[in-house]
């Protein structure tokens, strides 16, 4: 239990502060609300539309891309801190993983997942057919 007793007291001292904090802006702070301050804050933008509005595909598609590479770039931290102690492996292993990470990337380019243009793609004109 003796090595628990410092958690415990951090526990209560974070309980306590945000207790004591809480209860001070309720007393001590201004009670004029108006429907203004009440409106939810956008960005210094008033608000427009509804909240839960349909997002496109395209933005779920790009968040699960943009998590895909930032998790995979967090894998090179660990391999600059041992770069040294790998050698040449380590740089084969990395140039190994830059290399389908970047088709990877080619792919994504190339199906037009990065594409926020207007919502309408350019498809390639399909190749005459030939009379048989």
């Amino acid at each position: 239990m003796d090595g628990w007793l410092g958690v415990i007291i951090m526990i209560g001292l974070g309980v306590g502060f945000a207790s004591v904090m809480i209860g001070a802006s309720l007393l001590l702070g201004p009670k004029n609300p108006t429907p203004e301050k009440l409106a939810p804050y956008e960005c210094g933008m008033p608000a427009v539309g509804d909240a839960r509005e349909r997002q496109s595909v395209k933005f779920y598609l790009v968040a699960m891309i943009f998590l895909l590479f930032d998790i995979e770039v967090a894998f090179l931290y660990p391999w600059a801190v041992a770069f040294r102690d790998l050698g040449w492996t380590g740089f084969v292993q990395i140039i190994s993983f830059f290399l389908i990470l970047s088709v990877g990337y080619i792919y994504v380019w190339r199906k037009g997942v990065l594409d926020w243009g207007s919502g309408t793609r350019r498809v390639r004109p399909a190749a005459p057919r030939q009379a048989a």
